[in-house]
C-alpha cells in the first residue's frame, strides 16, 4: 500500500544551491510536539511550531514553501507570552549542519555536576533547547523560544555526526562525531563535558538512548553497534551482526528492542538485553552475500525510526523508498517514494513521518492501527524489566517469548 502524503515543506532554491551543500542530514520534533526542526542545507536550520505546519498542510493543500513567510521575531517582554505563542525561527549556524536533536527540562531532576553553587543559565521546566552539531566540530546550543544562542560546546575535532538528548530531562546530551568519539555533556551545568566514551575504531554515525536513560546505543564505520552503561560510564556489550557500516539506531518505546539500519541492506531488530537478533528487514532480495555486502550501494539503508506505538518501523533506503513495516511481519505494509533521502523521524504522536532530502521535508501519514491489549501490557511489563528479569518470571513459556518479542 501507498502511504498517504501529508504535506512537504520545501526550501527555496538559489542558483548557488544546486551543486552541494544541501543535504538534509537531520530532521527532528521536539518532544512535546510544539515544534519540527530540519536542516535547509549549508548553514541554515529552520524551526517552525508543528501545529502551525499541519494547518498550513490542511488549509494549502500538501505544498508549503518554507520561507514563503518572513519571520522577524518580535522581542517581548514576557517570557510566557513568548511561548504561548510559538513562532518561526531561521538560525544560521555559521557552518554546514549534520545533527539536530531537541531537549526539554524536568526541574526536579538533579544535574550531575560538581558545581551546583553558580550557573549562568537556571532552566525551567518550560525549557526547550535545540543542539546542532557542525562541520567543524562545534556544538550550539539555542533557546528554541527565542531563537537566541546560548552556548557554544568546543571539543569535538571533525564533524559532530549525530546527537540525542537524555529522555529524562537532566539535559545530559551526547554527541557522537568522526573524530571516533562520544561525548558527555552537562547543559545544566552550562555545558561541562563529563565524559568521553572511546571504543569505536572509525566514524561514529549515530547515537541513541534508551527511554529510561540508563543504556546508551552507538554505531559507526566498524559494523557493531555498541552499547553503554550511562551510569558507569563503561560500554556493556558489542552486538555484531551487520556485514557493513551501521549509521542509525533507535531504541522501542519500551526500551526492549533496538533497530538499526546498516549499509548491509538491512534492518535489524535486537534484544538488547541480551545482544541477540530477533528481526531482520532487508531491502535487496537475494539478500548480498558478507563479501558483496558493500556492493549494493543503490540499496544503503540510510534511516530507522521507532513508531510511539512499538509496532511499527520505518526505514529509509538508496533505492529511493520509504518503507513501513510491522515488527512481526516480513513485509512492508506501506511504502512511499522518495529522491535522495538521507533522514527519517516520526512525530510525537506516531501519527506522521518526516524525512529529509535536499533542504526540503517530507512528510506521510503513518500506518493506523488500535493495538492489542496483549501488546499494551507487554510494552507496560517491558518498560520497567529487562528480559533477564521476564525469563525469570513464574509464567508460561509461550507468555515469555511473548513478552520478549520472539513470537
Amino acid at each position: 500500500a501507498r502511504s498517504r502524503t501529508v504535506g512537504e515543506l520545501i526550501a527555496p532554491t538559489s542558483p548557488f544551491d544546486k551543486k552541494c551543500g544541501r543535504e538534509n542530514w537531520t530532521v527532528a520534533f521536539a518532544p512535546d510536539g510544539s515544534y519540527f526542526a530540519w536542516s535547509q542545507g549549508h548553514r541554515i536550520v529552520k524551526l517552525v511550531p508543528w501545529s502551525q505546519c499541519l494547518n498550513n498542510f490542511l488549509l494549502h493543500g500538501t505544498k508549503n514553501v518554507a520561507n514563503s513567510i518572513s519571520t522577524r521575531l518580535p522581542r517581548q517582554n514576557s517570557d510566557s507570552a513568548q511561548k504561548n505563542k510559538p513562532c518561526e525561527h531561521i538560525i544560521d549556524c555559521g557552518d554546514i549542519v549534520w545533527s539536530l536533536a531537541f531537549g526539554s527540562s524536568v526541574p526536579e531532576k538533579q544535574s550531575r555536576c560538581v558545581n551546583i553553587e553558580w550557573h549562568r543559565f537556571k532552566f525551567g521546566q518550560d525549557q526547550l533547547l535545540l543542539a546542532t552539531g557542525l562541520n567543524n566540530g562545534r556544538i550550539k546550543i539555542w533557546d528554541v523560544y527565542t531563537g537566541k544562542l546560548l552556548l557554544n560546546l568546543m571539543d569535538h575535532t571533525e564533524v559532530v555526526r549525530d546527537l540525542t538528548f537524555a529522555p529524562d530531562g537532566s539535559l545530559i546530551l551526547v554527541s557522537a562525531s568522526r573524530d571516533k568519539t562520544l561525548r558527555v555533556w552537562d547543559l545544566k551545568d552550562d555545558g561541562n563535558m563529563m565524559k568521553v566514551l572511546r571504543g569505536h575504531q572509525n566514524w561514529v554515525y549515530g547515537c541513541a538512548f534508551s527511554p529510561d536513560s540508563s543504556i546508551l546505543c552507538s554505531v559507526g564505520a566498524s559494523k557493531a553497534v555498541f552499547l553503554w552503561d550511562m551510569d558507569k560510564y563503561s560500554m556493556i556489550r558489542k552486538l555484531e551482526g551487520h556485514h557493513n557500516d551501521v549509521v542509525a539506531c533507535e531504541f522501542s518505546p519500551d526500551g526492549a528492542l533496538l533497530a538499526t539500519a546498516s549499509y548491509d541492506t538491512r534492518v535489524y531488530v535486537w534484544d538488547p538485553h541480551l545482544g541477540v537478533i530477533l528481526r531482520e528487514f532487508g531491502h535487496l532480495f537475494p539478500p548480498p552475500t558478507p563479501i558483496f555486502a558493500g556492493g549494493a550501494n543503490d540499496r544503503w539503508v540510510r534511516s530507522v525510526s521507532f513508531s510511539h506505538d512499538g509496532l511499527h518501523i520505518a526505514s529509509l533506503a538508496d533505492d529511493k523508498m520509504v518503507r513501513f513495516w510491522r515488527i512481526d511481519e516480513e513485509c512492508p505494509v506501506q511504502v512511499a517514494p522518495l529522491n535522495n533521502g538521507l533522514c527519517c523521524t516520526f512525530s510525537t504522536d506516531g501519527s506522521v513521518l518526516a524525512a529529509g532530502q535536499d533542504g526540503s521535508a517530507y512528510f506521510w501519514a503513518t500506518p493506523r492501527q488500535v493495538s492489542s491489549l496483549q501488546h499494551l501490557c507487554r510494552m507496560a511489563i517491558r518498560r520497567v524489566m529487562p528480559t533477564s528479569q521476564v525469563k525469570n518470571l513464574p509464567i508460561p513459556s509461550k507468555v515469555v517469548e511473548f513478552l520478549c518479542y520472539q513470537i
